[in-house]
């Protein structure tokens, strides 16, 4: 925005620059009571108009969508799953280790399994946009 003399510059703009003629797309959208005064809670809360927080929600990439979230809570409990049958089988390999000298044949197996439930924790968190 470029300053004009006599005027102060705005930094809580509610309304985003003009675009070019002919560019735009009238788009209508119906909700219920209830939805509108969310969105209207929340647009006055973020300091934008009601328009411009749908547009901010749909087109970035920081937010995802429920699919996308309802699909990560399902990989993590998988995840938790997976983690509490293996470390039951670590557990037995630590005590089978532990009452004798030999350390058990299954365990390079187990403990390998153990590294790649690590990365796939790890995979899962980063995929978690914030």
């Amino acid at each position: 925005m470029s300053e004009v003399p006599g005027r102060r510059l705005r930094l809580g703009k509610r309304r985003r620059e003009n675009a070019p003629a002919g560019s735009k797309k009238r788009r209508d959208l119906w909700v219920t009571a209830e939805e509108d005064a969310l969105l209207v809670a929340r647009a006055e809360r973020e300091g934008v108009t009601v328009p411009r927080l749908l547009i901010a929600a749909a087109v970035s990439e920081n937010v995802e969508t429920p699919l996308e979230r309802r699909a990560m809570v399902a990989e993590l409990f998988a995840i938790h799953t997976l983690l509490a049958r293996v470390s039951n089988n670590v557990n037995q390999l630590a005590r089978h280790a532990n009452a004798g000298d030999e350390f058990p044949v299954e365990a390079a197996a187990t403990l390998a399994y153990v590294r790649r439930l690590a990365f796939r924790i790890s995979d899962t968190v980063e995929g978690i946009r914030l």
